[in-house]
């Protein structure tokens, strides 16, 4: 693909020419604002869905705040499947409200219950805090699924960029740590290289949306000691090994600076033994997923990942 499709164009070209200051140049709590206006801007119509509370998971260093959705159409006390979503923006940005709609959109496609984790943010609370929030987080819906009308079998975890990045984290903690058992991974452009040395980087890191500078600064705010680029839970593929984890669903853009981590990361699944469907988008960049009011790309591919969640609840034994 030798071109951003033309309605990521129309954003790209906004961005080049707004006013503003990028977010590299602000301080986190400035950027935290931009962004969530950002998101608020490029989503669609928040959709419909059923009760939404709050729970609050316990963890060694304070209570972690989950917002809980359900699908519109399920009956109050029906079981669900569970999907526990960690947002993306780099450890720094974002939270529950930027991520609201999407986190609708899969409720109500996959058919489950979804929790969003409001985990620490850096620079405030660097590596490991919301590596901790989120095993956390994971760990209280899996062992209050009566309460929270789901089936523990059937718990994924999923999350964009850093999100993803935090998904792959917790799948690999959970698998090591001998529970809790997870049936799948969603994946969305996940950051899996804290070295920030792959081609797609030096091609896609300027003029679309998310740049090398920004990434080094995020990479500054929760990773401020250097020796910790090589841990595994801040940089996944480091793993020793890939092999037990839950099926996964790895997805890309061709204009993404993370594109060649992710897509190293789903080949090394399929490597090793775990089942794992790679979808690359050509012509989105990083970040499309929650533009779906202004790109239709994006809510086809929520559509597809929300498929690819219902199959493998699915897929559970009962």
């Amino acid at each position: 693909m030798s071109a951003p499709h033309p309605q990521v164009a129309v954003l790209l070209e906004r961005a080049r020419l707004s006013p503003l200051p990028t977010m590299d140049a602000v301080p986190a709590f400035v950027a935290r604002r931009m962004y969530r206006e950002r998101c608020l801007a490029a989503s669609p119509v928040a959709p419909r869905v059923g009760p939404i509370s709050l729970q609050l998971a316990p963890s060694p260093a304070g209570p972690v705040a989950i917002r809980c959705y359900r699908p519109a159409a399920a009956a109050k006390d029906e079981i669900l499947p569970g999907l526990v979503y960690f947002h993306g923006g780099g450890w720094t940005i974002g939270d529950p409200d930027t991520h609201d709609v999407l986190c609708r959109q899969l409720a109500n496609g996959a058919r489950c219950a979804v929790f969003s984790v409001d985990y620490r943010l850096a620079p405030e609370a660097p590596f490991p805090a919301a590596v901790e929030d989120c095993f956390s987080a994971v760990r209280y819906v899996f062992e209050n699924g009566n309460a929270l009308k789901i089936d523990s079998k059937q718990i994924a975890v999923g999350g964009d960029s850093a999100g993803g990045n935090l998904a792959t984290v917790i799948a690999l903690m959970a698998r090591d740590r001998g529970g809790p058992k997870l049936c799948f991974q969603l994946l969305i452009y996940p950051a899996t290289d804290q070295n920030l040395e792959t081609e797609s980087l030096r091609r896609n890191g300027e003029g679309y949306l998310l740049t090398r500078r920004l990434m080094e600064v995020f990479r500054d705010y929760y990773l401020p000691q250097s020796r910790d680029y090589a841990d595994w839970r801040a940089s996944p593929a480091f793993a020793k090994s890939l092999a037990g984890l839950p099926p996964a669903y790895v997805l890309t853009c061709g204009f993404d600076p993370l594109l060649d981590e992710g897509r190293a990361y789903a080949e090394r699944l399929k490597k090793e033994g775990v089942e794992t469907v790679y979808r690359e988008y050509p012509d989105m960049v990083h970040g499309f997923i929650l533009f779906g009011g202004m790109v239709d790309t994006a809510n086809a591919a929520v559509g597809e990942c929300a498929a690819a969640l219902r199959g493998a609840f699915e897929r559970v034994p009962a």
